[in-house]
């Protein structure tokens, strides 16, 4: 090795290429000297030439070496006058194509000879050879370039390609059900008018078939102001009120300017919460909409659907003109309306109409609007503010402004509004990941807190009958501390109303090994345990009461339960105080103040659990499965 070698650097590792550029390769060793010839008949004008992502748009006709014709798209020569569209590197062709169109100009006309390896008697050609072709005979293609420009491929099997004449702004584009203004022509693929050209836009919805679907794909490919070329095949050419009459048409080229577009959004996907923006905002959607926890404000006027001159409030009247002022994410205001205000802009004007579920029925709800009732709010978002950063904040201001969200939680917890409440614990739990505490009480201060957040989860969890959730809740705490009592309890509560009674067994007994001061509570929860086992043994011993009093072969109804014993397993979160314990910001409370809960109806399988001979009796009778009719 030379010296000049040993100070050379390394060569650059060659780029990987893509399966289909191998593809392609592998197919160019097709190729051989004489196998394709290029004539230039007519000259074309410029110097670029089309690449892979370009729709060409061309004329073609394929002769024999005699010079007779075998087909045309020319009408000339008996064809039907319409240009063929290929988009390269994505379209199937025959090689020859595939090699030839690269080399071209726009406006010329070249004279391709080719072999018949490099048409339609290549091996594995991936087009079908049309009816009476002479594919084992040497062909010439004569190729008119008419036009090649990069393309933006709406549908996969490229039946609908746009071409941008004029870019748009912004990147908002419309879709269904948006309501759309545009200026619309179209002429069939031989350049004959279908449509012509009107001076007011078009009016229509996305998704209601008022434009033809291809059409319609590529409108929701526009942004505002765009001016485009739409390529629709026949298979996208659906009828509509544009285009009633489509008899005949294989392709049409549509040309569009997209005026103007109203955002309609269908907030829940069944038609019920519909937000539909009628005076623009500012900025970008959606990135500078209020869509994490903000503070907001908002005029409104809220009417009944149905009468819209019943206003039941107007900020600008019953508020004195001030704006409503409000927290996002804290259950403060009509879920419907919070919804639809998080996708809002500032200035933005919309107009929602909610259903009551979405509105007042689960809302404190005015005087003067009745149960049941739809509503429509007309909403302008005057502004937002975000939450403060915490970046550039000591470890004690964090802890002060992570107390302000977590008694937040608090507060909804108390209020029933369990999933909102677990939305704010787990907020902070995310933001804590990027909190690291400078010393060893720092440490202590925060473990304290995120131990406590979990297992406010956790709680929140039990309130909505999601026991196993909350079990995983408790072990983020238990995996870091095994002796951890309040977590301890938490789970094994959550192993009880979910009927995992072993389980619950052992940590409420745990508790009183690793803490002797939590006796009272462990004790208290291991009778409340054993009270629910005896009540689950006893409505099976009912149930199956007169199972075996019969002789063999013979059937005996299943007892039903009755009512009241139903009522007595009612699901967690129905009936009961909430108490503020373990919700308190400064403190970890203890386990003794738990609340009360009802019961989960008992889970497939807990019978064997509480009455274990059960199953060594069915087995005596031949009965392995016991089907409760």
């Amino acid at each position: 090795m030379s010296h000049d070698d040993a100070g050379a650097p390394p060569p650059a590792a060659a780029k990987k290429k893509s399966p289909a550029e191998e593809a392609a390769e592998k197919r160019r060793e097709k190729l051989t000297p004489g196998s394709l010839m290029k004539a230039v008949i007519r000259s074309g004008s410029g110097d670029a030439t089309p690449t892979d992502g370009d729709q060409v748009i061309l004329h073609c006709t394929t002769r024999t070496m005699d010079g007779i014709v075998v087909n045309s798209t020319r009408r000339e020569h008996g064809g039907k006058g319409i240009p063929l569209r290929f988009v390269l590197g994505r379209s199937k062709m025959i090689l020859g194509f595939a090699e030839g169109f690269p080399t071209m100009l726009k406006g010329e006309i070249a004279m391709f000879k080719m072999e018949p390896k490099i048409h339609y008697a290549e091996d594995d050609c991936p087009v079908a050879t049309p009816d009476g072709f002479p594919k084992d005979d040497e062909l010439q293609f004569e190729i008119e370039m008419l036009d090649f420009f990069k393309a933006k491929v709406i549908s996969e099997d490229l039946e609908v390609v746009k071409k941008i004449v004029d870019e748009g702004k912004g990147w908002e584009t419309p879709r269904e059900p948006y309501e759309v203004m545009a200026r619309i022509t179209a002429r069939t693929a031989d350049g004959k008018d279908i449509l012509l050209s009107k001076e007011v836009p078009y009016f229509f919805t996305l998704g209601k078939s008022e434009v033809p679907k291809g059409l319609e794909m590529g409108i929701g490919s526009m942004a505002r102001k765009e001016k485009a070329t739409i390529y629709v095949s026949s298979t996208y050419l659906t009828e509509s009120s544009l285009m009633p009459q489509l008899e005949g048409l294989e392709e049409v080229h549509f040309e569009v300017e997209l005026v103007q577009f109203t955002q309609v959004r269908d907030m829940l996907g069944d038609g019920r919460l519909i937000k539909r923006r009628v005076v623009d905002g500012r900025g970008e959607f959606p990135m500078d909409c209020p869509l994490h926890d903000s503070l907001l404000r908002v005029h409104y006027k809220g009417m009944l659907l149905d009468e819209p001159k019943s206003v039941f409030y107007d900020t600008q009247i019953d508020n004195d003109g001030e704006p409503l002022e409000f927290c996002s994410g804290e259950g403060l205001v009509p879920e419907g309306f919070e919804m639809c205000v998080r996708l809002m802009l500032p200035g933005e004007k919309s107009i929602v109409t909610c259903p009551p579920d979405f509105a007042y029925d689960k809302f404190p709800r005015p005087a003067n609007v009745p149960e049941g009732a739809h509503v429509r709010w007309e909403i302008e978002l005057l502004g937002f503010e975000v939450p403060k950063d915490w970046t550039g904040l000591n470890f004690k201001e964090i802890m002060e402004e992570a107390d302000k969200i977590k008694n937040t939680g608090n507060r909804l917890f108390k209020e029933g509004k369990f999933e909102l409440a677990k939305a704010k614990y787990e907020k902070l739990l995310r933001e804590y990941n990027h909190v690291h505490p400078q010393d060893d009480e720092e440490g202590k201060t925060f473990a304290s807190s995120r131990n406590s957040l979990h297992l406010n989860v956790a709680a929140c969890y039990q309130k909505i009958g999601e026991y196993r959730k909350s079990i995983e809740a408790c072990n983020k705490v238990l995996d870091a501390n095994p002796v951890h009592v309040k977590a301890l309890y938490r789970r094994g509560m959550s192993y009880m109303l979910g009927g995992d009674f072993d389980d619950a067994k052992n940590d409420f007994e745990k508790m009183i090994t690793v803490d002797k001061s939590s006796e009272p509570d462990a004790t208290a929860a291991l009778l409340k345990l054993k009270q629910r086992e005896q009540e689950i043994e006893k409505k099976a011993r009912k149930q199956f009461k007169g199972l075996f009093d019969k002789k063999p072969g013979e059937i005996s109804e299943v007892g039903t339960e009755s009512e009241s014993a139903k009522n007595a397993g009612d699901t967690a979160g129905s009936s009961g105080p909430v108490t503020s314990t373990d919700r308190d910001g400064s403190r970890e409370s203890s386990p003794r103040a738990e609340p009360d809960y009802a019961f989960e109806e008992e889970r497939p399988g807990i019978i064997g659990r509480v009455w274990p001979s059960a199953k060594r009796i069915f087995s005596s009778l031949g009965l392995n499965r016991c089907t409760i009719l």
